[in-house]
Formats: C-alpha cells, structure tokens, sequence
C-alpha cells in the first residue's frame, strides 16, 4: 500500500504517513465492555498426573496459571503497543484438565470507551504460556493452540 493509498484510506491505527498511531477514542462515550477468550494446551496423560495430583515441582500449576493471567490481563496496554490502558473492573481466568490438556477461558470487564478483547486475549495467552513453563521438565510435546475470541460485547450505561 503506497501512502497516497494511506492518506484514503480508513485504517484508524496508521497517520497520513502510514505510520503507526494510537487511536483517539476520547470522543466515544463510555459503555460497559466485556470480552471472552479461550484456548488450549495439549499435554501428555502423565503430565495430566502430575498435575491432577499437585506433583508438579514448580507447585499448583492451575492455580498459578489463573493468577497470570489476572496479571497479564492487566499488562496488556504493557504488551501490546498500540492497547489503550484500561480502567478494568473484572477478570476471571479459569484453567481446567481433560484427558487431552488444559482449557483456558478468560472474562474481562471494564467500563470504557474501547473494548477489553486483547485483554481477554492476553490473560487466555499467559494462562497458557504459565502451563507450559511450569510442565516442560517433565512435558517436551506439548502444543498451544486454538487460542481465540469467543465473543465481545459493549452496552450502554
């Protein structure tokens, strides 16, 4: 794309010159914004053990990894260069075993003028990524995947 085809078009994240920006969103009105992700590990049955049992050596992997992704919810604008910080009113990270893996889902909530989707994103993310960290001495085939937005949803005040 040239920056003639910039200077037209309606990208709202690059300037006339094709560089990136922030977006302005002060003249949107504030609504109650709520995001959902989810995603996935695969993991070996005796790595799902080991787990399921608290014998991992690092110590309680679900719970560690629900707790960072609370943080990394709230480090996104940290992350992500171009994320507005937020003023975020909720997160809730779960993490739960099948006989496959771990799911991670992840809510954030905030009342604001731009969405929480990469929020949502960041938390199912580093969920993951936490699981992975704390299960790969023993764990050398695992698989992150299917890290997605299930949905996003804005209402006004």
């Amino acid at each position: 794309m040239s920056s003639h085809d910039l200077k037209d078009s309606n990208l709202s994240h690059v300037d006339q010159k094709g560089k990136a920006r922030m977006v302005d969103v002060s003249p949107k009105t504030p609504q109650l914004r709520t995001a959902r992700a989810e995603g996935f590990i695969t993991l070996s049955k005796k790595t799902i053990e080991l787990i399921k049992e608290n014998n991992m050596k690092k110590g309680d992997v679900l719970t560690t990894a629900e707790i960072a992704g609370i943080q990394a919810a709230k480090k996104t604008p940290d992350l992500i260069p171009l994320c507005h910080p937020l003023e975020i009113s909720k997160i809730e990270v779960t993490v739960t075993l099948n006989d496959r893996g771990a799911a991670a889902s992840g809510m954030v909530r905030c009342i604001g003028r731009t969405g929480v989707e990469m929020e949502a994103l960041t938390a199912v993310s580093t969920a993951l990524l936490t699981v992975y960290d704390m299960c790969k001495a023993v764990d050398k085939d695992m698989t992150i995947n299917n890290i997605r937005l299930i949905d996003k949803t804005k209402e006004d005040l």
